[in-house]
């Protein structure tokens, strides 16, 4: 299954986010980002979106343009930030800000050597907070890719792709 079967499975109503995946996935180049990059952050979501028939679509789209590592470490970027995404929102939204200073206490050694560039998974890993919706996570990756050379369009566009493969994923479900 690739891209263009899974957007003819979505019904009419999805018009706007058949176009938008397209558009998407027509033009790597567009976005900003490298292909490890853009597809590595396309991976991440669609692990973290649980839609197979997305994910298999995501993966055959990615096979012929990223190595192995990539797909491995876009499922660590997605396993990570379910567990980050949820205690550092809870952090973030508390009122009680003691739970702030405490430590965390999750282990997270895998971000040390993702098997990528560094760079690459924060970008993975921001797609994925911005899908979970966690701004203290959603902070910390911007300003980290910011800080290392990644450009605002390619920020923008792994959060575009959120939205996009999100909106996917439930006009899927609503066909």
């Amino acid at each position: 299954m690739t891209i263009a079967d899974y957007k003819s499975g979505l019904a009419s109503h999805s018009k706007d986010t058949k176009l938008n995946l397209g558009n998407l996935f027509s033009n790597v180049a567009a976005s900003g980002m490298t292909d490890v990059q853009f597809y590595g952050t396309a991976l991440s979501l669609a692990y973290s979106l649980g839609d197979n028939d997305l994910t298999k679509a995501v993966e055959a789209e990615a096979k012929d343009n990223v190595e192995d590592n990539v797909f491995e470490a876009a499922k660590t970027a997605a396993s990570l930030m379910a567990m980050n995404n949820i205690y550092y929102r809870f952090v973030h939204l508390s009122t009680d800000k003691q739970f702030a200073k405490m430590p965390a206490g999750l282990r997270m050694n895998a971000m040390a050597n993702p098997g990528v560039d560094k760079t690459d998974f924060e970008l993975y890993s921001l797609a994925v907070s911005a899908l979970n919706g966690c701004g203290m996570c959603i902070d910390s990756h911007v300003k980290t890719l910011l800080d290392h050379g990644v450009s605002a369009q390619a920020v923008q566009s792994s959060v575009k792709l959120a939205a996009v493969m999100n909106a996917a994923k439930t006009a899927a479900a609503l066909s």
